[in-house]
């Protein structure tokens, strides 16, 4: 937790409880239901909550703006996102029933009014959205056809509307044909070494 506030000091008293009711309410449902890592649960502000507003560093959302979060898994990184941005809209899908059981109840728990959980593939989603955002569930060229034509046309934000995709290693390969993404080292904005090869990959539609 002091590792949000270190990077993340001016969040209200309601955000600040909202991210310290997340260790317990994600140990108590990792026991029932395998969705983070069991090495990785003792690590969860760092490896999930931390990773996952690495994202809010590269662009801020607007008031209003509308983001999905495709193969949510149990929430990341859709919850703390939803955390750090409660005037914007969270539509959060996996394919995976479990897991969507998770993020309703994770998000009931923390009487998040912005998020909506779906048990759905990204193609199924009604409606378009400023940003997709996502954490590594399939190379780029197979997540950018799951969401082409979920998009709105007009962009408000610094970035325009486009894919925020947190993945690492050397994506040379991947993004080839990609002319237009751009990768932003998550070592530049976290200074732990579980960022040194993270990226968030921004890709324009």
């Amino acid at each position: 937790m002091e590792q949000i506030l270190a990077y993340f000091p001016d969040l209200t008293s309601s955000q600040r409880a909202q991210f310290e009711q997340l260790e317990a309410l994600y140990t108590d449902w990792n026991a029932k239901i395998n969705v983070i890592s069991r090495k990785d649960i003792d690590s969860l502000y760092e490896k999930h909550v931390l990773h996952a507003l690495a994202i809010a560093k590269v662009q801020a959302f607007l008031r209003d703006a509308h983001i999905l979060d495709v193969g949510t898994g149990g929430g990341f990184p859709g919850i703390p996102l939803a955390i750090l941005f409660p005037e914007v809209q969270f539509t959060l899908v996996d394919v995976i029933g479990k897991k969507i059981k998770v993020v309703e109840a994770v998000a009931e728990a923390l009487e998040l009014k912005n998020v909506s959980a779906k048990q759905q593939r990204a193609a199924q989603v009604p409606g378009h959205f400023d940003f997709v955002v996502s954490r590594a569930v399939t190379n780029m060229s197979d997540f950018a056809t799951w969401v082409n034509g979920k998009f709105r046309s007009k962009s408000r934000h610094e970035l325009r509307n486009g894919i925020l995709y947190l993945k690492g290693g050397d994506l040379t390969e991947e993004l080839a044909d990609f002319p237009k993404a751009k990768q932003y080292d998550i070592s530049t904005f976290f200074h732990e070494e579980f960022f040194e090869t993270k990226k968030v990959v921004y890709v324009p539609f």
